[in-house]
């Protein structure tokens, strides 16, 4: 597998050193995300269902 391309949230401080959400686009357009403190720990997902969780949270969903 190709070596993945890491990039930091927006939202992160900027400090270096300081922990934040991590995403990355890999092979057949998934996106997979990680908490920078536990890199090896990967969450796997579609652009789909990853803006289907985005529009459910901005909507307020509680289910």
């Amino acid at each position: 597998m190709p070596e993945l391309e890491w990039q930091k949230s927006s939202y992160s401080s900027g400090d270096p050193s300081s922990d934040c959400l991590e995403v990355a686009h890999g092979p057949a357009g998934h996106l997979r995300f990680r908490e920078s403190e536990d890199p090896g720990t990967v969450l796997l997902t579609t652009p789909a269902r990853w803006a289907a969780l985005l529009r459910l949270v901005g909507e307020g969903a509680t289910h």
